[in-house]
């Protein structure tokens, strides 16, 4: 049976812009931003190394690989918008429906890893850019890059739709600069064409198509576009549907599509610049930087490329952020205030950057930011598999499951994915085992118990829906059994309720409902916690005012109560909600909580996140949580 999802994806922003009612361009505006936000993921600094690295070395021959991860690109976000819009879940949250638990965790991980990764880029992409154009050492622009952890908070205060016009004003300014710079290289358009024709040269060259396919195809934003697409108020009638999965594969296609150009953009200077030059090693951004201007004989091309560099990382900072929560929420239903949760993803990201730079020197940066990518490479199947799979899911997704030819796409990128990956895999253990010689046995009992363990896990998420499927198909040729009777339907099912009063006009409301659960027959308590600085100290040892007058109140609703024929009781806790009121739920051994909810309190909120959701992650009982209108 398909578990339930609680919360809706962003929750702060969903549903947040109405787009009925629009015709003509007005509507196709009104789709437009999803995929820009997704998008700035495939021209993030990453993408930079790769790009650098495969021109330089192989010239034009790789552009083909770019082309196709375009392609596969657009042909996954589009499922995942389509996931998104029609089950109204992101990724994450529909297989959380789907797996087991434990299988879930491990999911859970193997995306964060991503998101890790990607952070990495960014971290040292804002920091090369900021050491390109301003002279500031490597070390100090990593250690700033914390400080955009607040860039988010202060976006999301404006709305969502100020984020994506901010997001394409990042984009706009990626493109232009390489615009310019495309001007100023002059490529050579015979050999450019001779690029789209698949090959790769050697194995160097297959690390670094994986790395540009990882760059490109990225495992978060297919988390992220499936959420991002629900920030649209549609109709939810079935031509609805179908307006919204065109108009959001339009702005796929646009988005995307820019993102294309800034990749070839870069592989193109690199190509016309460096390999032309004989410079086969420039795999480094800031020798990029250094060598474009004496090549391209001006000092713009350098400094268009440093703003086109800070203005990628800073772009993507954004989309990592979003993506990081809708990964945690998803996947574990877990919700921790928004600038903890990127404090957390960026220190992550920094750590290596720190080793790194302080162990072996910032020119190994550039070999940082590739392997970076190839890790990103390696997570894709675990997110693009189950997608296919969800969208593919007749049951959950009716008319709007993809058509066969689209599944057979799909598959096969998933098995061109995971064939290259694997490839890779085998490559490198192989290097590894040959250069260890006695310590071999090293490797043998660490990474390849690791590898075998995720091989698992992929043939696990591909195998277990196909399974599931051919049971199911079994079962409904049996005959279904009959209905049983139902009995005790007026028979309360709660027994002892506890209520949460705030001595507000939510109260009566609260008792009402708690009253229409249990009735008569059950044991209520009525509580409220004391969270002034003294009961924070004193706890019950605070003799104040507030607190008598509480007890005061409390007893009054009691009465009131036990006057109509209802048996209740009174608690008073002492100090922080979050921690009291679980506490005293347990004691009274409920097997319900009534909340009131009044909205949020932005300053509260960013400190010590949500009481209710606090609550509720500490309790193992249902919470009815009413609100006033």
């Amino acid at each position: 049976m398909e578990k339930k999802v609680s919360q809706k994806s962003l929750s702060e922003v969903n549903a947040s812009i109405d787009v009925r009612g629009k015709r003509g361009w007005r509507k196709v505006l009104a789709f437009l931003g999803p995929a820009y936000l997704v998008s700035v993921g495939y021209m993030d600094p990453g993408n930079w190394a790769t790009d650098i690295a495969g021109g330089s070395q192989f010239g034009y021959a790789l552009l083909w690989v770019l082309l196709m991860s375009n392609l596969m690109a657009l042909l996954l976000q589009s499922l995942s918008a389509r996931l998104g819009i029609v089950r109204q879940l992101d990724l994450a949250q529909a297989s959380r429906t789907t797996y087991h638990p434990v299988i879930n965790f491990f999911l859970w991980i193997l995306a964060e890893i991503a998101i890790a990764a990607c952070d990495l880029a960014e971290v040292l992409g804002m920091a090369i850019g900021l050491q390109l154009l301003f002279g500031l050492p490597l070390i100090w622009g990593v250690s700033l890059t914390v400080l955009d952890t607040l860039l988010l908070l202060f976006l999301q205060s404006y709305g969502m739709r100020k984020i994506e016009v901010f997001i394409i004003g990042l984009v706009a300014i990626i493109g232009g600069a390489f615009i310019v710079e495309m001007i100023f290289a002059k490529p050579d358009m015979g050999e450019l064409m001779k690029g789209f024709a698949p090959s790769i040269p050697n194995d160097l060259a297959l690390y670094i198509a994986i790395g540009i396919i990882g760059a490109t195809v990225m495992p978060h934003n297919l988390y992220l576009h499936s959420s991002l697409v629900q920030t649209r108020r549609i109709d939810n009638s079935d031509r609805g549907i179908w307006s919204a999965i065109k108009y959001n594969f339009i702005d796929s296609a646009i988005a995307l599509n820019a993102a294309f150009f800034v990749n070839a953009a870069i592989l193109v200077l690199a190509a016309s610049t460096f390999f032309k030059a004989g410079m086969f090693e420039v795999a480094d951004i800031q020798d990029a930087y250094k060598f474009l201007t004496p090549l391209l004989g001006t000092h713009w091309a350098s400094i268009l490329f440093g703003v086109a560099l800070v203005a990628a990382g800073q772009s993507s900072t954004i989309t990592g952020t979003l993506a990081g929560q809708i990964v945690m929420e998803g996947y574990l239903n877990l919700r921790i205030a928004a600038w903890l949760r990127r404090l957390i993803t960026r220190l992550i990201a920094i750590i290596p950057a720190y080793f790194v730079i302080l162990i072996y020197g910032e020119s190994e940066t550039g070999a940082l930011l590739v392997f970076s990518q190839v890790i990103l490479s390696l997570q894709l199947g675990f997110a693009v598999i189950p997608l296919i799979h969800l969208t593919s899911d007749k049951k959950t997704m009716g008319i709007f499951a993809i058509k066969p030819w689209v599944k057979i796409l799909a598959w096969g990128i998933a098995l061109i994915i995971v064939s290259l990956n694997v490839q890779l895999v085998v490559n490198e253990i192989s290097g590894w085992l040959a250069n260890a010689g006695e310590n071999a046995w090293i490797i043998w009992v660490t990474v390849v118990p690791v590898c075998l363990a995720a091989l698992t896990l992929l043939l696990y998420i591909t195998l277990k829906p196909l399974i599931e499927k051919r049971a199911a198909e079994r079962a409904a040729k049996i005959p279904h059994g009959s209905a049983v009777e139902l009995e005790n339907l007026d028979k309360p099912v709660y027994q002892r309720i506890a209520i949460c009063i705030d001595f507000s006009a939510i109260d009566a409301l609260a008792i009402r409902s708690a009253i229409a659960q249990g009735g008569l027959p059950a044991h209520y308590v009525l509580f409220h916690v004391v969270e002034t600085v003294g009961a924070m100290i004193y706890g019950s040892d605070i003799a104040d005012m507030e607190s008598t007058e509480d007890a005061a109140a409390l007893e009054n609703y009691r009465q009131q109560i036990a006057h109509l024929g209802y048996h209740a009781e009174i608690r008073i806790g002492y100090g922080n909600p979050k921690r009291i009121i679980p506490k005293m739920v347990k004691e009274f051994n409920a097997d319900l909580l009534v909340m009131g909810a009044h909205g949020h309190q932005f300053l509260k909120d960013l400190i010590f996140g949500t009481t209710l959701d606090a609550v509720r992650h500490r309790i193992d009982i249902p919470v009815l949580i009413v609100r006033d209108k």
